[in-house]
């Protein structure tokens, strides 16, 4: 992958694409020691909040990667083109907890270069984020009730802001 450093002031990523049409995956943990996990995501944002580049995720508590997500300080999104489309979807529907399911889906996970969370070589683009935010979210704050619908087990998403200490891109990437 023809991936290079983009400084954080020329990131260009389409967020809608990127979140709801392209997917990413969220890969927590620390690859030296092969303790991390990944999920994909679709739901998120990106852009600046107090005065950084952020990335936001959300994680449901049933999930394995909620577990690293509380663990760990770091966190990586890694975007893929569209034949990765596949191994998202496993990678989206199976549980680490029960096995190997990166190496299922043919993904070779690679160091990162500020934080122990690993990207993906086969990645168009990996975001290196450090964790600066975390609350549980709170269903009294929805103003649309129809968001409720999503949580038919109460089992809410806790948001993570995480501060974008490198991205690594192709030139797409780049603006």
């Amino acid at each position: 992958m023809a991936r290079e450093p983009i400084p954080a002031g020329q990131l260009r990523v389409p967020p809608l694409h990127v979140w709801s049409e392209q997917w990413l995956l969220l890969t927590c943990g620390d690859f030296e020691s092969g303790d991390f996990n990944t999920m994909t995501v679709g739901w998120g944002s990106l852009g600046t909040m107090w005065s950084k580049p952020f990335a936001q995720i959300v994680v449901r508590p049933g999930r394995y990667t909620y577990e690293f997500t509380e663990r760990f300080d770091h966190f990586t999104l890694s975007a893929f083109s569209q034949p990765y489309r596949k191994a998202l979807m496993l990678l989206g529907t199976k549980s680490g907890r029960d096995g190997d399911k990166i190496s299922e889906a043919g993904l070779t996970p690679v160091a990162s270069s500020e934080i122990a969370s690993p990207g993906f070589a086969e990645a168009e683009l990996i975001l290196e984020c450090r964790k600066i935010y975390r609350q549980v979210m709170d269903p009294a704050g929805f103003l649309d009730p129809a968001i409720d619908k999503n949580y038919p087990l109460d089992d809410y998403h806790t948001i993570y802001y995480g501060e974008i200490l490198a991205a690594f891109g192709e030139s797409a990437y780049r603006s």
